[in-house]
């Protein structure tokens, strides 16, 4: 039997936090996608739905529904876009932030042990490696999409 590929490995680490993030999320309205969406808030302070969509690579219509379950658990509120009458911001309420700051704290903490797994001599190691992957994964991901924007053009 062959050792397991890079690949193996990292879809084995996707599954382990994915099912981490499912037992931490059970019995709350809170799922890995409407995390990545108050994610997005958190980084970004008040932004529109359109803008959540975009960084997120969602439709509209999805992120609507996560704002509107987030909006209703008191996790996000929208206001009125200051110059925009069609669009509304979406923010983060004191719920919302409280949430995001023990989830920061959490990732930390769950970083440092991560960190410590591994023998010393090889953390900055893993940190360049897990970068370069993570690059080589999106610039794959881009060329796919352009490629497949050009054959829909009917460019080969």
């Amino acid at each position: 039997m062959s050792a397991p590929l890079l690949l193996d490995r990292l879809l084995l680490v996707s599954h382990l936090f994915q099912q981490d993030m499912a037992r931490e999320y059970a019995g709350t309205p809170l799922s890995e996608a409407r995390m990545a969406v108050l994610w997005t808030v958190h980084h970004a302070g008040p932004v529109t739905q359109q803008a959540i969509a975009e960084t997120l690579d969602l439709t509209p219509r999805t992120i609507s529904a996560h704002v509107d379950a987030l909006e209703g658990s008191g996790h996000l509120r929208r206001t009125a876009h200051p110059d925009d009458r069609r669009a509304h911001l979406v923010a983060l309420t004191p719920d919302g932030t409280a949430l995001m700051s023990e989830t920061v704290e959490r990732h930390a903490e769950l970083s440092a042990q991560l960190r410590a797994a591994v023998a010393p001599a090889d953390r900055d190691a893993l940190e360049r490696g897990l970068e370069a992957v993570a690059a080589r994964l999106t610039e794959l991901i881009a060329e796919e999409a352009t490629g497949a924007t050009a054959s829909a053009r009917g460019v080969a």
